[in-house]
Order: structure tokens, then C-alpha cells, then sequence
């Protein structure tokens, strides 16, 4: 049976453009017969991700570059321009079972996601094979035609399974938010945490800003400005919804508990304080939710978006506590519907002093409140949980 965190959040944001489409607009999406601001879940989940690489100094990167890097830093310690691109070319000719395909300018065909350290271990593994990687590259270079190049240059020189190795090892963040990669055998890591879509819980637009910036050497005799443009940015009280599948990160882990506590810890943490960066030079939008609540369950996860299907009106001019009030009420229905079954602790922590019977138990700060379903989820005797 697996063991979930829910967490919930209301956040709003003042002035910005968190997340923008092709065209520079904040995105949206129409739910409930009203147009909405939303922030996709990619971006609230990269801000999440880097602020746990950097709590851990464990970074992971998800590129196109492998080959690139690898041949720059052959070329840094002194390998000559031609060799260092054959060994990058090489890694990718090694990895997998026919090894991946590669594109223009060296980069590979699929994105690889990987512990940033990999790529040192690649140049590592390439000047161990040094030897190897001259004699293939001459191979190809004294072969008689083009068909005998190509069968030379095909072959892999070097060791797939050490090549292979580094690609598929993972960090942190790999085993939290998983890892695609079908060409890897072995390499595909079922992600923990899903995270969906924030969305604002009343109808909101886009809103225009047309802006002027000065030149600052405009001779006396001329007016104007010397740039003007027109952004488009949005404001709005969001539901944000994510859930962790604490038993599949505990098999991403090998059933290590205190490294799954450490990261559940560090993943709540980040999932509260983060924000994604879009225009924030020009918007600074760094609020904090004015509400979190969590359930830890053990049947499956259930998100509250639907409390917001019918937009919520503002009270006393504002929508922040009439989006606390519909998530309580939407909160207690699902208690009635389940009977609570499935639902082994729940608790909150809010911007304001007003209880909210019904979400069981208030903590007074993001600490506390974030301990606590780490608490039940790993630390708790199975029989009392």
C-alpha cells in the first residue's frame, strides 16, 4: 500500500508574469467558465528542484551537450581540436545499446538528465582510453573510401557499461521528479512528486503595461524616449496542488529513511518558499502563501482544485480568505464523502489567527508544519499511523 503527501497551497501574487507563453503572456487556462492565470507546473517545479540542489550542493543537468562538454574540457587539458571531438562523439556512440544519435554542433537527439559531476567522470573515462580513441580515430582517418570510414566510425570505442554507468546515476532531485530516458536501458526513474498546474481561484486576465525607458544622452533639442514597449503581466490568489509518493521515493532510494526524510523535508521546504523567477527584476512578486495544508494518506492522493471550479468572489475586496474559507468547506466535504477513510494525519499552517476546524491541526510556522507529515510518513510505527 502506498503512502502519500498531499500539500495544498494559497498564495497570492501581486503584479508579475511568473510564467509566460510564446508571446510573452502570462498563460492561462478557462476553468469553470472563467479565464484564469496559470503557472505551469515545469516552471513551479525547476524553482523547486534547483533550490534542493542547492540546499544539498548536489546539482543534476538535463541536456543536449554531453558530447559539447566533454570535447571543451578534453580541449582545456590540452587535447588536440580533432581527437577531443572524436571522444565526444565516442560517448555517444557508447551509450545505450547502439548508442544515441547525434545532431548538428555534436548535441544528442534526446535530452539526457544527469549529476552534473557525470561529465568529469566522461573526461575521466576518455583520457583512461586515450590510446584507444587515437587508434579508432586514425582508423578512420587512413581508411581507403567512404564506406570503410563509415563502418569505422561507427564503432564504439568506448566501455558502454562505464559509459552507460554515468548516465544513468542519479542525485537528489532524480530520484524526486523521476528521469525519461527510454534509450538507456535501465536508465527511466519513476518520479515521486507529481505537481499540477497552479491556477488563480477567481477569473482573472492578463493586464497590459506600456513602458518608456530614457536616453540618458538625448541631446537638449530632442523629447522622446529612447525604448517603448508594452508587457503584458497578471495578478491573482492561486491554488497550487503537488502530492509525494513517499514508498516509490523510498524504492527510488533503496529503502534508505533517512535519506527520503532529508529529502521530503528539503522538497517541502522548497515547494513553500519557492517562486519562479520570471520578470522578477521588474515585479520582485516574493509573497508567501497565506495557507498550507497537508494530508498524509494511504489509499491515494486527492487535489482540491475543484473547490475553485466555480470562481471564488472577494470578500471585503480581496480573495485571499474567501479562497481559505471555499478550501475548508471543500476540505470538510471530502471528509464526508470518505469518511476520512484512506487519511492518517492532516494539518495546516495559515497567515492569519482564525482557526480552521476541519484541517486538523494548526501549526504556528512552516517548520513545524513541514516536520510534521515527515513525522508520520517515516518516522511513525505502522500500526499508529
Amino acid at each position: 500500500m502506498a503512502l502519500y503527501i498531499d500539500l495544498h497551497v494559497l498564495q497570492s501574487v501581486p503584479f508579475a508574469n511568473l510564467n509566460r507563453d510564446d508571446l510573452g503572456t502570462p498563460k492561462t487556462v478557462r476553468y469553470g467558465n472563467a479565464d484564469r492565470i496559470r503557472v505551469s507546473s515545469q516552471s513551479w517545479k525547476r524553482e523547486i528542484r534547483h533550490e534542493v540542489e542547492e540546499r544539498l550542493n548536489e546539482y543534476a543537468k538535463r541536456t543536449r551537450l554531453v558530447p559539447v562538454k566533454v570535447r571543451q574540457a578534453l580541449e582545456e587539458t590540452g587535447w588536440p581540436e580533432e581527437l577531443a571531438l572524436f571522444a565526444g562523439e565516442q560517448v555517444a556512440r557508447s551509450a545505450g545499446k547502439e548508442g544515441l544519435k547525434t545532431e548538428e554542433g555534436g548535441k544528442t537527439s534526446v535530452l539526457l538528465y544527469l549529476p552534473q559531476s557525470g561529465i568529469g567522470e566522461l573526461v575521466a573515462l576518455c583520457q583512461e582510453h586515450r590510446q584507444a580513441l587515437e587508434t579508432a580515430a586514425n582508423k578512420i582517418a587512413s581508411a581507403k573510401d567512404a564506406k570503410a570510414r563509415t563502418k569505422a566510425a561507427s564503432e564504439a570505442v568506448l566501455p558502454k557499461d562505464l559509459v552507460n554507468a554515468v548516465l544513468k546515476a542519479r542525485t537528489a532531485t532524480i530520484d524526486l521528479f523521476g528521469r525519461m530516458l527510454a534509450e538507456l536501458p535501465g536508465g527511466k526513474v519513476d518520479g515521486a512528486v507529481q505537481v499540477a498546474h497552479a491556477f488563480t481561484v477567481h477569473g482573472a486576465d492578463p493586464q497590459r503595461d506600456f513602458f518608456t525607458a530614457v536616453d540618458d544622452w538625448l541631446p537638449e533639442d530632442e523629447t522622446g524616449s529612447g525604448h517603448m514597449q508594452t508587457g503584458e503581466f497578471s495578478t491573482g490568489t492561486f491554488y497550487r496542488y503537488a502530492t509525494l509518493n513517499a514508498t516509490d521515493l523510498l524504492k527510488n532510494l533503496g529503502q534508505d529513511r533517512d535519506r527520503a526524510k532529508e529529502l521530503v523535508t528539503l522538497f517541502i521546504d522548497a515547494y513553500l518558499m519557492s517562486i519562479p523567477q520570471a520578470k522578477k527584476n521588474s515585479t520582485a512578486p516574493h509573497t508567501l502563501p497565506d495557507l498550507a495544508y497537508y494530508a498524509v494518506r494511504d489509499r491515494r492522493p486527492i487535489s482540491f482544485a475543484a473547490a475553485f471550479e466555480q470562481p471564488v468572489r472577494p470578500l471585503a475586496g480581496g480573495f485571499s480568505e474567501a479562497a481559505r474559507q471555499e478550501l475548508l468547506t471543500y476540505a470538510s466535504a471530502v471528509q464526508r464523502l470518505t469518511g476520512g477513510n484512506g487519511r492518517l494525519t492532516h494539518g495546516y499552517v495559515s497567515i492569519d489567527d482564525k482557526p480552521l476546524e476541519g484541517l486538523g491541526a494548526r501549526h504556528e510556522s512552516f517548520d513545524d508544519f513541514t516536520e510534521a507529515p515527515v513525522t508520520t510518513a517515516f518516522e511513525a510505527p505502522e500500526g499508529a499511523r
